[in-house]
């Protein structure tokens, strides 16, 4: 069957997508490899409830910022974060119960799927992620993320003498450049999932 020139120039074009995706997938998923985020999510999205999210977020990133210190392997800190779980979720309900609500607190490790995220110092491509998820109440609240293994969240993300032991020199490179396309690569990474999902490739 003898295909039209917009079938041709259409099978063409994903061809592309898919060929130029395939590498982008590549980098993020070596990079999603090496770290661990923080997901917070919060009972509800009342003012109160998301002050509260924070003050538990402050707990938690103070907890771990000693308990990974000088740690530089992935899987060791997701065994010391899961061996420590009980602690972590005991303190997060210490911070509820001090500000006068009696939500339950969870904790776990997962993996979650993120979209691209800009934050001040760098930014991350979607995708799937390990994360320490954390739920406070209901869980119903608008959530709040970072990265807390390499500890991006709490230092410079390009001269962390921790994050340069984890990271390649070119996944900080990729992770803190300061130019659009940087984002706008990150974005198609996220689009090239959707239409994968949506053709069911």
């Amino acid at each position: 069957m003898k295909l039209k020139k917009w079938e041709l120039a259409l099978m063409f074009a994903l061809a592309v997508t898919f060929l130029c995706g395939a590498a982008l997938s590549k980098d993020q998923d070596n990079l999603s490899e090496k770290l661990i985020r923080l997901h917070v999510v919060a009972n509800s999205d009342s003012d109160a409830d998301q002050a509260l999210k924070l003050k538990v977020r402050d707990k938690i990133l103070s907890d771990i910022t000693v308990l990974l210190n000088g740690v530089t392997d992935r899987d060791e800190a997701v065994g010391l974060i899961n061996a420590h779980m009980d602690e972590i979720v005991a303190d997060s309900k210490q911070v509820v119960t001090s500000e006068g609500y009696d939500y339950n607190v969870t904790g776990k490790i997962a993996v979650e799927e993120f979209p691209t995220r800009e934050y001040d110092t760098f930014s991350l491509p979607a995708g799937k992620y390990t994360s320490l998820r954390v739920v406070i109440g209901a869980g119903a609240g608008h959530n709040w993320w970072c990265v807390i293994f390499p500890p991006l969240c709490t230092t410079a993300a390009t001269s962390d003498a921790q994050t340069l032991k984890i990271l390649t020199d070119d996944q900080v490179k990729l992770i803190t450049k300061d130019k659009p396309e940087y984002v706008l690569k990150f974005k198609s990474i996220e689009l090239l999932d959707k239409l994968k999902a949506f053709l069911k490739i």
